[in-house]
């Protein structure tokens, strides 16, 4: 009870800013966790490569499996014709289509990660008109009234810094991770490609 009593003061010292501060930051980790458990799930459910052939002689894929890869070769698999060269261009349509869902949301959490100091910059300004408004009506002598500006200041400050340095690290990562399975995907496509042949 006392950590929301805390919570709840520290969030308050911040403002109106706060407000769109914790939104950005919810959006943000809940995209961050959707793509988190969507590369686990394609990556530790998914057919290995070097078992690719061998799935494609029997034509039946594994029951238990979920993965990238796993897609690729159901669709290949309900749609191939016969011909190399249109199967070819089956595997490569396919592979365009997963294309996008490799790279979903990570364009806005990044966008989210580095809008955020810009929200904690704006509770600066927004906590420093506060304090010059205090010393136009008080002067200099009022340390107390002061320091409501001061503390809004530094509080909007310290929480869009602590969105932005771990959504930014987040974001690198995911990156990262979307690249490989990329190149897994290409790496697939030209596996199965020349068993075609």
């Amino acid at each position: 009870m006392d950590f929301i009593h805390d919570l709840y003061h520290y969030l308050s010292q911040g403002g109106l800013v706060m407000i769109p501060l914790i939104l950005c930051s919810l959006t943000m980790w809940t995209l961050i966790l959707d793509r988190m458990f969507y590369f686990y799930a394609i990556e530790h459910r998914d057919i290995e490569l070097h078992r690719l052939t061998a799935v494609l002689r029997e034509e039946r894929v594994p029951v238990n499996r979920n993965g990238l890869t796993t897609h690729l070769v159901r669709y290949f698999l309900k749609h191939r014709t016969g011909d190399p060269f249109v199967d070819k261009r089956i595997l490569d349509e396919c592979a365009m289509s997963m294309g996008p869902r490799l790279t979903r949301f990570l364009a806005v959490i990044a966008v989210l990660a580095a809008v955020s100091p810009l929200f904690g910059l704006l509770g600066t300004v927004t906590g420093m008109i506060t304090t010059f408004d205090v010393i136009t009506l008080f002067g200099t002598g009022n340390a107390r009234a002061m320091a409501g500006g001061i503390s809004e200041a530094l509080v909007t400050t310290q929480s869009g810094l602590m969105v932005s340095i771990p959504g930014l690290f987040m974001s690198v990562l995911l990156f990262r991770r979307s690249a490989r399975a990329k190149a897994h995907l290409k790496e697939a496509v030209m596996m199965l490609k020349r068993s075609l042949q």
